[in-house]
């Protein structure tokens, strides 16, 4: 690469943010297209992170305008398609990236915590409603996170143990979340009938 080439890439890496770093990641996977990073996405860090469709293709053009990947038409039938390949500044910037020495804010946006902060607003039973579908929710994520573990493990097996690590902090965040349901419920159901749910049993 020219002199020239590299300081465009560098002023473009620059420009990178979180998304742009997960579809770099997601190519770096073997995901080649947009909508197999989707895809892939779906199957994986949605449950922690999410990107959108309109986040993907601007992220892919700007990662190519910075050489850290290459892309090439690759049609199928009449219908356009443009596949990437992560490059070798694409995997050092990659690893800069995961090596950066920078916060990481826990951002958790959950209207159903929101909620339960409010219930003090409801009656008893309305509250204990409340509290209960929280933990079938996280039941069922439970549940879907397990679905899954199939294909973290054979990660596993492939040399990337990663996949199987962040799965097993989901499952085990969501366990935490029913256990602390589970623990309240009780106390909730003492109060009598039409109590409001700032009452102490």
């Amino acid at each position: 690469m020219s002199d020239e080439g590299r300081t465009k890439g560098a002023t473009e890496t620059a420009k990178l943010g979180p998304p742009a770093y997960v579809v770099l990641g997601m190519v770096s996977l073997g995901a080649c297209s947009g909508y197999e990073i989707k895809q892939m996405v779906e199957l994986s860090i949605r449950f922690f992170w999410t990107i959108s469709q309109a986040q993907i293709y601007p992220s892919l053009e700007l990662l190519e305008r910075a050489g850290l990947v290459s892309g090439r038409e690759q049609p199928r039938g009449r219908r356009a398609r443009r596949v990437y390949e992560i490059t070798a500044d694409g995997e050092a910037a990659l690893a800069a990236w995961l090596r950066a020495d920078e916060p990481m804010p826990f951002e958790l946006r959950d209207i159903g915590m929101v909620k339960l902060f409010f219930a003090s607003a409801l009656e008893r039973e309305d509250a204990l409603s409340l509290l209960e579908a929280v933990r079938r929710r996280s039941e069922e994520r439970v549940k879907t996170l397990r679905q899954i573990e199939s294909t973290a493990r054979h990660a596993e097996q492939e040399g990337n143990a990663y996949p199987l690590v962040t799965l097993r902090l989901g499952i085990e965040f969501h366990k935490a979340m029913i256990d602390v349901c589970r623990e309240f419920e009780p106390q909730l159901a003492a109060l009598e009938p039409g109590q409001p749910a700032t009452r102490a049993p």
